[in-house]
């Protein structure tokens, strides 16, 4: 099923000598919209989107051609112009995976500028991305479709008088200010632009947030010309042809959603499978999955590691997958047992990638016709560039690393973006001749594979010694018992940071934090680097992309330390003491020291500040904001 205009990647060598035809030889259009609509031409009747009904993989999907998606992009675009949307204006949207979520990226982007937010972020968070990126129109989920995303809407309408319009996605009130979309989209042409506009390589065609756990995410630009470079990039990456049918269930504020599993597969002729409205959060897609494999004969799976961890936990059963030709993963390190069980479940290669929000899509992959190289993020994409260096105290670089020498990991090429839209956020993360720090570590072996050894600043520091977290990680993943590990530091005033572990087991899974942690510190290499304490969770906290959301973990290890610490305080004062740590827009991380009594006194406040005072972490006693040093 492989389109016959791929060429084999098998190795290093391969995707250097593609890069022997100049870039702009290859693209067939310079933004998305024109890629998609030119392959819509092509083939009009091919199915673009399959929404699936979740929890019934027998019920006939609804299907949706590239000629109907295409006239209903164009109807978007249409309609986002004649209520006053020009180009460098922007167009956000809080929707879950719909067919108005799709048009809406692709006709937003031949109106404007297109904002995905994550809906499940706090309403103030919101806000701050939506006034950052100066938004003029809103499309949002209705009532009936998301009462979560809505009632957000309802709220924050209020705090965004610059609105000039909210289009409504499914029924629901008739609001001032509020149109329904595809009631109104309707009345608009769906042949051509109204505009008449040419897009421009260099303008910009969407902003996605990344990052924000301590604070407003930054706004990343993505430039039409870097999308339709990725488009041929990671195309040729994952062999993506008008026969193959791909699984998404990624949210569409992340460019896994929206470029790796949106438009570039739409790009090249592939089907969507939409799994659910909840993508993969939605708990039956994870149990049917074999099932959706056998019955649209998927092609091409792809998801986050966390899905497939959790999809080795799942029976085959009756299910023939014969039709998939490979897997492909991205967005966090794969444990390299996960890796090699989906491997030999499917009886095919699996991919993994490795991206940035900032560098549109995958920069490395593993070569699809190559030997197997499973905990290998892959060989540098064709036309993107990626090295890694030495950098000084200045983040200059000082030199490139040797082979199998580790450095910190940077990005160059067409792909990258050119800065944030928060310009204090480029100080630091931009750097010379357009290249990227990515802050994370990583080593190239003669082959030419990168393999990513840590994140620079996950890097667990005890007593001036570095310990990376994926030791620890990897070993707790050997355990028959373990779904999933995670290591972090933990406060301590002696070392600075001790390392420990947080564990989710497999479904049926029996073992014991003790027997874990004796079993981590039997097999760790690194005396150093034995977790101080293990703890089991039934449900490991992950992002909406499924990433393991470590910040979480360390307000949890910061709680558990301070809780401990003060126990003695609060009982000399018969008083009760609550301790609570997580997020903060100025400090990063804050801590809240609630005292349960009205007459918090200096002299407890004293005794408070000198049990925490050794520690670097922001915190707070009742309402006094105490900043240390």
């Amino acid at each position: 099923m492989s389109s016959p205009l791929r060429s084999p990647i098998r190795n290093d060598a391969d995707a250097r000598a593609l890069e022997q035809t100049p870039l702009d030889d290859l693209l067939t259009a310079t933004n998305a919209f024109d890629a998609i609509r030119q392959r819509a031409e092509q083939d009009p009747d091919n199915i673009a989107l399959k929404f699936l009904v979740p929890g019934d993989v027998e019920a006939p999907p609804r299907d949706i051609s590239f000629g109907e998606f295409m006239a209903g992009c164009y109807q978007t675009a249409n309609m986002f112009h004649d209520h006053g949307l020009r180009p460098g204006e922007v167009v956000s949207f809080l929707l879950p995976l719909c067919e108005e979520a799709y048009c809406t990226i692709v006709g937003g982007e031949a109106a404007g500028i297109v904002n995905a937010v994550n809906p499940m972020l706090e309403d103030w968070q919101i806000v701050k991305i939506l006034k950052a990126a100066n938004t003029k129109i809103l499309v949002a989920a209705g009532p009936e479709l998301s009462a979560e995303i809505w009632d957000k809407v309802a709220a924050l309408r209020a705090e965004l008088p610059e609105l000039a319009v909210t289009f409504r996605v499914g029924a629901g009130p008739v609001v001032d200010g509020v149109e329904p979309f595809t009631e109104t989209r309707a009345g608009y042409p769906n042949d051509h632009l109204i505009s008449g506009r040419q897009i421009q390589p260099g303008e910009t065609a969407s902003y996605f947030h990344t990052g924000g756990t301590t604070g407003t995410p930054k706004l990343a630009q993505h430039t039409h010309y870097m999308q339709a470079t990725q488009i041929w990039s990671t195309g040729q990456a994952i062999d993506y042809g008008p026969d193959d049918s791909l699984t998404t269930g990624l949210p569409l504020f992340h460019i896994g959603g929206s470029i790796v599993c949106g438009i570039v597969p739409l790009a090249h002729g592939t089907t969507l499978v939409v799994v659910s409205p909840a993508g993969f959060r939605d708990p039956t897609t994870v149990r049917d999955m074999w099932q959706i494999v056998h019955h649209h004969r998927i092609t091409i799976l792809g998801t986050v590691p966390t899905v497939f961890g959790a999809l080795l936990n799942s029976p085959l059963g009756n299910a023939d997958i014969s039709s998939v030709r490979h897997g492909f993963t991205g967005g966090a390190p794969l444990p390299t047992e996960v890796g090699r069980a989906l491997i030999k479940t499917m009886g095919k290669p699996l991919l993994e990638g490795y991206g940035m929000t900032e560098t549109t899509s995958f920069v490395t992959m593993l070569p699809r016709n190559g030997e197997p190289a499973v905990g290998s993020a892959g060989i540098v994409v064709p036309h993107c560039k990626v090295r890694t260096v030495e950098l000084d105290a200045d983040g200059e670089v000082l030199r490139d690393c040797d082979v199998d020498e580790i450095g910190v990991v940077i990005m160059g090429g067409p792909g990258v973006t050119p800065g944030y839209v928060q310009e204090q956020y480029n100080e630091g993360a931009l750097m010379a001749d357009g290249w990227l720090n990515s802050g994370d570590l990583g080593r190239f072996d003669s082959k030419g594979l990168l393999w990513l050894t840590g994140r620079a600043k996950d890097l667990i520091i005890r007593g001036g010694h570095n310990i990376d977290p994926a030791v620890i990680e990897e070993t707790l993943h050997q355990h028959p018992a373990v779904e999933l590990a995670a290591a972090i530091g933990k406060p301590d005033s002696y070392a600075g940071e001790l390392p420990i572990a947080y564990v989710q087991l497999k479904p049926g899974a029996e073992a014991s934090a003790d027997e874990l942690q004796a079993f981590a510190r039997e097999h760790i290499p690194e005396r150093a680097a034995n977790p101080a304490n293990l703890f089991l969770l039934d449900e490991m906290p992950q992002t909406a992309v499924g990433k393991i959301f470590k910040p979480a973990l360390r307000w949890d290890a910061i709680e558990r330390v301070f809780t401990e610490l003060l126990a003695p305080v609060a009982e000399a004062a018969g008083v009760e003491i609550n301790v609570s740590a997580g997020a903060s827009d100025i400090h990063g991380t804050l801590v809240n020291v609630a005292v349960a009594d009205a007459n918090t006194g200096d002299d407890l406040i004293s005794k408070i500040d000198e049990v925490l005072s050794p520690f670097t972490v922001k915190y707070q006693i009742s309402n006094i904001n105490l900043i240390l040093l």
